[in-house]
C-alpha cells in the first residue's frame, strides 16, 4: 500500500496518544476524524513500525501489543475490577449499568459509599481511601481515554466497552458454573508491575503455549477477585 505522509497531517499527536495507551474516540474529534478518514493508511504505517492499530466498531481506536496473555499489570486489573464493582453497585441501586457506563456519568460524591461498600475488594487492589481511588482508578480512566472529568463529574466514554466486555465474560462464566453446579477453574494471573509504564494498559505474553484474548485475561483476574470477596463474606 502506498502511504502519502502528507495526508496524515496529525500523525505525530495521534501516535503520541496511542503510544502512551490512550484510547482515541469521538471525545477527541480532530484526531478521531482523521483516523477514521485515513484508517487504512494509519493501520498500514503503524504495522510497519511494529504496532497494531485496533478500530472498535463502537467508535474508538487503540494500540495493542502483538502478543497478549493472562498476565495483566496492576492498572489494567484495577480498572477492570472497578468496572465490575460499579456494574454490580448500579444494578443493586436499580440503575441501568449500561446507561451509566455507555456515555453516562458518575459524580465524585458517589465514590465514598462505593469505596465503603466494596472496601475488601478495593483493599486487594491497594485502594484504601477516596484519594487513592481517584488517583489510581479515576485519574487513570481519564488519562487513558475511558472517561472524562468536569467539575467533579466523570463521564464514561465509548472505550469503556472494553471493560464491559470483560464483565460480561465473567458473568457468563459464573452463570455456566452455576448451571453445572461446579466452580469453573479460574486461576489467578500474575501481575506484571513496571513502575515506568504502569499507566499503560498492556498485556504481557503467557509463560506457556496457551494463548488468550485480552478480554479473557482480564476476566480471569476479575473472577478471582470476585471469588475472594465471596470467601471472605
Amino acid at each position: 500500500m502506498n502511504i502519502d505522509l502528507k495526508e496524515l497531517t496529525l500523525l505525530a499527536p495521534i501516535f503520541r496518544e496511542l503510544f502512551k495507551g490512550y484510547h482515541i474516540s469521538r471525545s477527541h474529534p480532530e484526531l478521531y476524524t482523521q483516523l477514521s478518514a485515513q484508517q487504512d493508511a494509519y493501520r498500514a504505517l503503524f504495522k510497519s513500525l511494529g504496532y497494531e492499530l485496533v478500530c472498535d466498531s463502537r467508535g474508538f481506536y487503540y494500540f495493542v501489543p502483538e502478543q497478549m496473555g493472562a498476565q495483566v499489570n496492576k492498572t489494567a486489573q484495577r480498572l477492570a475490577l472497578f468496572t465490575f464493582i460499579l456494574v454490580e453497585h448500579l444494578a443493586d441501586q436499580g440503575r441501568d449499568p449500561l446507561a451509566v457506563l455507555d456515555g453516562g456519568s458518575l459524580g465524585r460524591d458517589e465514590l465514598p459509599p462505593l469505596l465503603d461498600k466494596y472496601k475488601d475488594l478495593f483493599l486487594q487492589a491497594e485502594v484504601t481511601s477516596q484519594d487513592e481511588l481517584e488517583e489510581k482508578v479515576m485519574r487513570r480512566l481519564t488519562q487513558l481515554g475511558f472517561a472524562s472529568e468536569d467539575n467533579g463529574v466523570y463521564r464514561f466514554l465509548a472505550p469503556m466497552h472494553r471493560f464491559l466486555d470483560v464483565c460480561l465474560a465473567v458473568q457468563q462464566d459464573r452463570d455456566l458454573a452455576a448451571s453445572l453446579h461446579s466452580n469453573l477453574p479460574l486461576p489467578t494471573p500474575e501481575l506484571v508491575v513496571d513502575e515506568a509504564e504502569e499507566d499503560i494498559v498492556r498485556i504481557e505474553p503467557l509463560t506457556d503455549t496457551a494463548e488468550e484474548s485480552e478480554e479473557e485475561a482480564l476476566a480471569r483476574a476479575m473472577a478471582e477477585e470476585r471469588d475472594a470477596q465471596e470467601i471472605d463474606a
